[in-house]
């Protein structure tokens, strides 16, 4: 069912994509997304473009931006900077004038090289790597790979959550290599202590046997998972065959694990993570994103759909506060945003009071949520 409901929802998005073809050339916004719909990081990609529609769906109802509708194409790169090169090109061949992706870190990091030298506005709503943003065009929605690491260190020492830490991350990739680095470095300021981190690779991301013994004999209270869901899920299955119980701590890459197929989401019960959202909240703008959400996709949104719904209203906003024009091409209107976006204030789904500085980092404060009865619930 989960499988037909994601192709749905990609069929579903391709056929809102096309029924924007309606309005003449020069009277609609175009805004172009990168990510991956398909291949392991999936569940990133295709939430960033099923919430992205809905916000664009709803800003068309409501009369567009400065007047103009919204077209909205979302491209798939299956998370591989060659094929996210070739689709933002396939965006310029289209017309796009602002990009809102790439959703992944490393294809970003290669996307954002060409940005650059069209002076074409990026605003990626995930991909969390330090150089994802290297340009003056560039801003992202979520916390960069040193913000996680660092905020994930101090939540867990003022909160007194660990006192024996172990930390297993992924040399191989860079969002987890930033996000460990990071954490080590501020853990020298925090009351407990690193007493294990060990490293796997992409080789190497089904057996995590060693790394777990290793945690386990340094008498780790608290594990720091600061890679996907996809390998956390196979390290919690693991240790509890190895009857290791400690407390464990991850980063945004960790959400999806409950809707990942097979997973028995007991296993997750208690872990804790930092990210911006969190489905169960009770205020009135998450809970009408999470219902149309689930009425649209059948299923519950994650932390990547949130950034990126929050995304396009910060397009929105920062075009608003600009007086852009969909006449104007794409240099024009990043030269406008690039000043605009560091101006405005946003609230929404994923923060509230939101602003940007110069290097294209997003100023808001971190929130945690752990996993309770199934659910994400607020620290």
């Amino acid at each position: 069912m989960k499988k037909f409901m994601k192709l749905a929802s990609l069929a579903c998005v391709s056929a809102m994509v096309l029924s924007t073809t309606a309005f003449a050339e020069g009277e609609t916004f175009k805004i172009g997304s990168i990510g991956p719909m398909t291949g392991a990081a999936a569940a990133y990609g295709t939430a960033v473009m099923n919430a992205a529609q809905i916000a664009v769906d709803e800003i068309n109802e409501a009369g567009g931006i400065n007047g103009a509708q919204v077209e909205f194409n979302p491209q798939d790169d299956e998370h591989d900077a060659e094929k996210s090169v070739n689709a933002y090109n396939s965006l310029k061949d289209w017309g796009m004038q602002m990009l809102l992706g790439t959703v992944t870190s490393a294809p970003c990091v290669a996307v954002e090289a060409e940005a650059v030298n069209d002076n074409m506005f990026l605003l990626t709503p995930s991909a969390t790597a330090i150089e994802s943003i290297s340009g003056e065009n560039a801003f992202r929605v979520c916390f960069a790979d040193p913000s996680q690491g660092t905020e994930s260190a101090k939540f867990i020492g003022e909160h007194g959550l660990g006192e024996k830490v172990a930390v297993i991350y992924d040399s191989s990739d860079v969002y987890s290599q930033g996000i460990c680095n990071a954490f080590r470095t501020e853990a020298e300021n925090q009351p407990f202590e690193v007493v294990a981190a060990e490293a796997f690779t992409a080789d190497s991301k089904t057996d995590f046997s060693v790394q777990i013994q290793k945690a386990k004999d340094a008498g780790a209270d608290l594990v720091f998972l600061p890679f996907y869901y996809n390998e956390a899920s196979l390290v919690l299955q693991q240790a509890a065959g190895m009857d290791y119980a400690p407390k464990w701590f991850g980063v945004d890459g960790m959400d999806g694990i409950l809707s990942l197929e097979g997973f028995d989401t007991s296993l997750a019960e208690g872990v804790m993570l930092l990210t911006p959202f969190s489905a169960s909240a009770e205020d009135e703008k998450t809970q009408n994103f999470v219902k149309k959400y689930q009425e649209q996709f059948g299923e519950v949104p994650n932390q990547f759909g949130a950034d990126a719904y929050d995304g396009v209203y910060i397009l929105k906003a920062a075009l608003e506060a600009a007086n852009a024009t969909p006449d104007m091409d794409a240099s024009e209107i990043c030269d406008l945003l690039k000043t605009s976006i560091q101006e405005i204030s946003f609230d929404g789904i994923t923060g509230t009071g939101i602003t940007w500085s110069a290097d294209g980092e997003p100023i808001k404060a971190p929130i945690a949520v752990v996993i309770k009865d199934g659910a994400y619930e607020f620290m």
